[in-house]
């Protein structure tokens, strides 16, 4: 059997016509007000004071460390840092226990024993 003939070419495309307008500039014509400070203490705020305690301390348990960095950061935490989340934990808490497992999850602090904070040697090894 024959093979069937190959299909026409494909006629040129003409471009469509622009049926809006271009915009004038991509750059904003108006600048945005500047942002309020924030309400409450930086999670990252609490690492050198962690790192701090710890290398004098070795290793605490949870509430001991709390203690702590309350008594290290009294002049750095602010209003809202002291009232509860919705869930009830005072704001601060919350925060410190973000940072430690961000300081876990980089490898500066042992993970393994709930409750216990603890430095690595790459912890140890941050200058603070």
């Amino acid at each position: 059997m024959p093979k069937p003939p190959p299909p026409p070419p494909a006629a040129p495309r003409t471009p469509r016509a622009r049926t809006t307008t271009p915009r004038a500039s991509a750059v904003r014509t108006t600048t945005a007000p500047p942002r309020a400070p924030s309400k409450v203490t930086d999670q990252a705020a609490f690492r050198p004071h962690i790192v701090r305690i710890l290398k004098l301390e070795g290793s605490l348990e949870t509430e001991d460390m709390l203690l702590e960095l309350e008594m290290a950061m009294e002049e750095e935490l602010r209003e809202r840092d002291r009232q509860p989340t919705p869930t009830g934990e005072v704001r601060w808490h919350q925060s410190a226990r973000m940072e430690r497992k961000t300081m876990i999850d980089a490898g500066l602090m042992a993970g393994g024993k709930p409750g216990v904070w603890e430095l690595t040697a790459a912890g140890r090894a941050v200058a603070y």
